[in-house]
């Protein structure tokens, strides 16, 4: 999901986290000088994690550039058109705009004539995020949301890029006058809480100067206490090397990994940014959103949600609807997640599909399939002498018992659906359980 810098900007997640060790970024907390970070990874990789990136969990990600003019195919238009020179965009050009027309036509049609951004502020807020994050050309200020710019390293038709991977990457024009200058500009300028790197897998971190621009940015730039980067910072760094890890776009990991990672995901299958040909069969439906979601946070990880808004600087009304569904969802079930920790185990695969996360001793089950039955069954919560079941959104405790197999059963409330706290993915929350 990578395209010129030039030509995109972005709005990325918001997050809220769990409480991890004193890293020294918080004076009132540590003692002595701050530690500083050298410019090689194994320094790099042993910076802690600042704590709001992990008690987030859900973010908002805004694909929005001059590809949203054209709007069709992919984000990855010029690219398609211009360098693979695909049949099926160079038929939509000669369709639709006249001989000679390029990619830089399409400039004065990004117009964001009705871009508010109050309004994406309140919609984005209502979706429950706690951070977001804006490509390089937004400004600051929405509210009390961590934000992040989106940075692509590689640009595709430079002619200071195309000169270097001509000369195997031996050389650096283009990172020394272009890539680095603006990097150290982003964030000086802009402060930024994230950086979401990308477009770096044509070239060696050390071809990037990646090592010496996290060293700046952890020890000395305006951001370097709270700011938060991914791991795409060379061909060689992802899923390895950098602050969370993203590893592909929507990586889903089968066991818990250990280290902290993004799931990023766009409610549009087919694309990142906004295409006018988008069908409804292409939008990812409430309820696989929310299942990835809870997977995500049971596993340790972030959930990057992607919209992309039109030319003009719309959200279409089916985006809105799925980021408002989320915010229903999380407004009973957000205790469950937000700031939240892996529990002991994970998954219970059975009818119901059980994601287990907890806080302190504190444990959430979260149940995707309504049993037929009304009864619950969980195999791995440990009762004790004072066990609590409560289900979020209803006030009253739930009964319970073991039964014979030694699961323990929960009986589920007998409401009418305008009653039921949610239409799917309800949360079972367990105190005084092992």
């Amino acid at each position: 999901m990578t395209w010129a810098v030039s030509a995109r900007v972005l709005l990325p997640l918001l997050l809220l986290g769990a409480v991890r060790a004193p890293d020294c970024t918080d004076s009132s907390r540590c003692t002595g000088p701050p530690r500083r970070y050298t410019p090689d990874w194994p320094s790099l990789d042993s910076r802690p994690l600042p704590a709001w990136f992990d008690e987030a969990k859900f973010g908002v990600f805004v694909h929005w550039g001059v590809f949203s003019v054209p709007a069709w195919g992919s984000e990855w238009f010029w690219w398609h058109w211009e360098a693979e020179k695909l049949p099926a965009y160079q038929n939509f050009m000669r369709e639709n705009y006249p001989p000679n027309f390029s990619y830089a036509d399409f400039g004065p049609q990004f117009t964001a004539r009705f871009f508010h951004p109050d309004s994406w502020a309140d919609l984005f807020e209502a979706s429950g995020r706690r951070f977001l994050g804006f490509g390089k050309r937004a400004g600051r200020g929405l509210r009390n949301i961590h934000y992040g710019l989106y940075h692509s390293l590689l640009e595709w038709f430079h002619p200071l890029y195309l000169r270097d991977k001509k000369n195997d990457f031996k050389t650096q024009y283009f990172v020394r006058e272009k890539i680095m200058p603006e990097l150290y500009d982003l964030v000086n300028r802009y402060k930024p809480d994230l950086i979401w790197s990308d477009g770096e897998w044509e070239g060696p971190d050390t071809y990037w100067n990646s090592t010496n621009f996290l060293s700046w940015l952890y020890n000395d730039s305006p951001v370097k206490d709270v700011v938060v980067v991914n791991d795409r910072w060379g061909k060689n760094c992802s899923c390895h090397h950098g602050g969370y890890y993203n590893c592909q776009d929507k990586f889903k990991p089968e066991t818990l990994p250990d280290h902290k990672w993004e799931m990023c995901t766009s409610i549009d299958k087919m694309s990142w940014g906004y295409r006018r040909d988008m069908v409804l069969t292409d939008i990812t439906s409430e309820y696989s959103i929310i299942s990835e979601l809870v997977r995500t946070v049971s596993l340790g990880g972030n959930y990057l949600l992607n919209i992309g808004p039109t030319k003009d600087g719309l959200i279409v009304p089916i985006f809105q609807e799925r980021l408002l569904a989320v915010g229903k969802w999380l407004g009973i079930n957000g205790e469950a997640i937000y700031a939240s920790k892996p529990w002991r185990v994970q998954f219970e695969k059975n009818a119901t599909s059980v994601w287990y996360t907890s806080k302190g001793p504190t444990v959430y089950a979260i149940f995707l399939y309504w049993p037929e039955s009304g009864i619950l069954s969980l195999k791995s919560p440990i009762v004790t002498s004072t066990t609590q079941i409560t289900m979020l959104g209803i006030q009253n405790d739930l009964k319970w018992s073991k039964n014979p197999g030694e699961d323990l059963l929960v009986y589920l409330p007998h409401l009418p659906p305008a009653a039921v706290p949610t239409e799917f993915a309800w949360t079972i929350k367990l105190t005084g359980v092992k």
